[in-house]
């Protein structure tokens, strides 16, 4: 996984992952969730890439349009 660059140092995101059809997206708490082209859907998934790589407003993406609709939840890391 990258570190999540958090510019505006208040996200809750450590890290983050890439595929060609998915984010993986690791918050602070250990929590590793995937969102994929099935959930939440290919639009969401490339905007959620965008901002990782932009490094700020993935947190509050996924807060605000995303919520629960996630692909998969690694609770453990």
């Amino acid at each position: 996984m990258k570190p999540y660059r958090n510019l505006s140092g208040r996200s809750g995101i450590d890290a983050y992952e890439l595929g060609p059809e998915y984010i993986r997206v690791r918050f602070e708490d250990g929590r590793v969730y995937t969102y994929d082209y099935r959930r939440p859907g290919r639009s969401h998934v490339e905007q959620m890439k965008r901002l990782a790589k932009a490094g700020r407003g993935l947190c509050s993406y996924i807060s605000q349009e995303i919520g629960r609709n996630f692909a998969d939840k690694d609770p453990s890391g």
